[in-house]
């Protein structure tokens, strides 16, 4: 198909909680995947292919190893659909998925960014023992309400707006439980526990984010090759200087999808790509009139390639 019948493409990454038994069974394997794995094994001190291929659920939700895990499965996706010819206009990254989208947009290398990773996990893990708790998915009520309803309970937080009708909390265990009940009694469809290892996206990360931002500044970053939708600050930049800026600022602030999918919209963009394990992403970005939505995943390499003309 020629160059001037191909779609507009964006590809996202997800981040945590796409993570599952057997994740990496339908993983490309390009070029280096087995060696960044090794390494992150390594570096992680966990035998990561192991529960990515076993389990138990319990262990595989630990942060220090999702996160590895799940960046470099979305790295590899990616790198895949670009060996396959489709290559993306703009990208974004859920949470986790941000530095995979970095990652593959050349920002940093896909070494230096799983060491990143491995130590954001070890931080996150840190924080998240020194300040226990959890998220939970609102179902079925608008963000405003939500707000509301859990304005005066201490210890928790709009953690991310994913889209109209899904919105998560992140707080205390005992603040989400709280929150849980108002939330229900307020009118929301459901509100379903996530099987995230802490409260992230909330305030209680802060020691993380405060530890992880004198990483990132003291790390190698460039320009990125294609235009990045970062999650708290959801418009396009390759600037290496507001990437970076951004990035630091993550760990502990909202991660604003719903409005990711709006700047996608605005910029003409025909099919979301969702470039790693699962549907996460792709069932979210389904809620958007006028863009299609595939999962690399479930549709493979050529089933990409086929719809979007690459």
């Amino acid at each position: 198909m020629s160059e001037m019948t191909r779609r507009t493409v964006a590809f996202v990454f997800p981040g945590q909680g796409s993570q599952r038994t057997g994740m990496l069974d339908s993983v490309p394997r390009v070029e280096g995947f087995d060696s960044l794995l090794a390494e992150a094994e390594r570096n992680s001190g966990l035998p990561l292919a192991k529960l990515a291929a076993e389990g138990p659920a319990e262990a595989l939700a630990d942060t220090r190893a999702a996160q590895p895990l799940l960046f470099l499965a979305d790295w590899a996706w990616a790198v895949a659909l670009r060996d396959a010819g489709v290559v993306p206009d703009v990208i974004a990254g859920h949470s986790l998925g941000e530095l995979a989208s970095l990652a593959f947009a050349g920002s940093f290398s896909v070494t230096d960014g799983l060491a990143l990773v491995c130590e954001r996990s070890r931080l996150m893990a840190a924080a998240a023992a020194g300040a226990p708790g959890t998220m939970a998915a609102v179902l079925g009520m608008d963000g405003d309400t939500i707000a509301a309803s859990v304005d005066g309970i201490a210890g928790v937080w709009v953690a991310n707006d994913n889209a109209e009708g899904q919105v998560v909390i992140s707080g205390t265990h005992d603040g989400i439980e709280r929150a849980t009940r108002a939330l229900s009694e307020a009118g929301a469809r459901k509100v379903v526990p996530l099987q995230v290892a802490g409260p992230f996206h909330s305030p209680l990360m802060a020691p993380a984010a405060t530890a992880f931002a004198s990483v990132v500044e003291s790390s190698p970053f460039d320009d990125a090759a294609v235009p990045v939708v970062q999650n708290t600050d959801p418009s396009p930049a390759t600037d290496a200087g507001a990437l970076r800026g951004r990035l630091v600022r993550q760990i502990s602030s909202p991660v604003r999808w719903r409005e990711t999918m709006e700047t996608f919209r605005h910029m003409g963009i025909g099919v979301i790509i969702e470039a790693g394990p699962g549907a996460v992403l792709t069932g979210l970005a389904r809620r958007i009139e006028g863009i299609e939505a595939i999962a690399a995943e479930g549709a493979g390499i050529e089933g990409v390639v086929e719809a979007v003309g690459a």
